[in-house]
C-alpha cells in the first residue's frame, strides 16, 4: 500500500523477478511472447466503461469528451491512479464536493482541472471528487499493464445489468 507506506519497496528498473521454471522452448521464450503483447508506451489501448455512479455531476458533454478524445498517460501515475491528460477537460455542471465515499479499481475520477484520474490497485476514498465512469471489472489486469505515455481511449460498455440498465444517470 503506496499511501500508507506498507508492504515491500516499489519495484524499480533493474530490479529481478523470479518468475518461475524456463519452459521446455527455452528460458526466454515465454517472457518474450508475453512482453509482445502487453501495451507499449505510444500505443493506443481501448477500455470499456460503464458511466457513473457521478456521471450526473458533469454538462451534457462530458462523457461525449471522455468518450471521444485520448487520454495519455502522465509520469504522475502510481500503484494508486493512473493520471490522464486529455486536449479537452471534461466539465462540471455541479461545484463543490463530495462526501468522500468508497469507490472500485478502474473508477474514472474527475477532479476540479477536468483531468481525470483512473483509480489502480492502491485506490483511496474519492476525496470528494465526482466519478464519471469505471472501466469494465474484466479489463481491470490488462489496465493495470499500461505503461506512462500510452493513449488511451474509451468506449461505453454493452449493458452490465439485465433489461439493459447501468449505473448511470444520464
Amino acid at each position: 500500500d503506496v499511501l500508507a507506506g506498507l508492504g515491500p519497496a516499489p519495484l524499480k528498473r533493474g530490479d529481478r523477478l523470479a518468475i518461475g521454471h524456463p519452459s521446455s522452448y527455452g528460458e526466454n521464450a515465454a517472457a518474450e511472447s508475453a512482453a509482445a503483447e502487453l501495451p507499449r508506451a505510444g500505443d493506443q489501448v481501448v477500455f470499456d466503461v460503464i458511466p457513473g455512479p457521478r456521471d450526473d455531476w458533469f454538462d451534457a458533454d462530458a462523457l461525449e469528451r471522455l468518450l471521444s478524445q485520448d487520454w495519455s498517460v502522465t509520469p504522475q501515475s502510481n500503484r494508486v491512479g493512473m493520471r490522464l491528460a486529455g486536449a479537452e477537460p471534461l466539465v462540471r455542471a455541479r461545484q463543490g464536493e463530495l462526501p468522500s465515499e468508497g469507490t472500485v479499481a478502474g473508477a474514472l475520477q474527475v477532479p476540479p482541472n477536468g483531468q481525470p484520474v483512473l483509480f489502480l490497485a492502491d485506490h483511496p476514498l474519492t476525496g470528494g471528487y465526482p466519478v464519471i465512469a469505471v472501466v469494465a471489472v474484466g479489463q481491470l489486469d490488462r489496465l493495470a499493464q499500461v505503461p506512462v505515455g500510452t493513449r488511451l481511449r474509451f468506449r461505453r460498455a454493452p449493458s452490465p445489468l439485465p433489461g439493459g440498465l447501468d449505473m448511470g444517470h444520464g
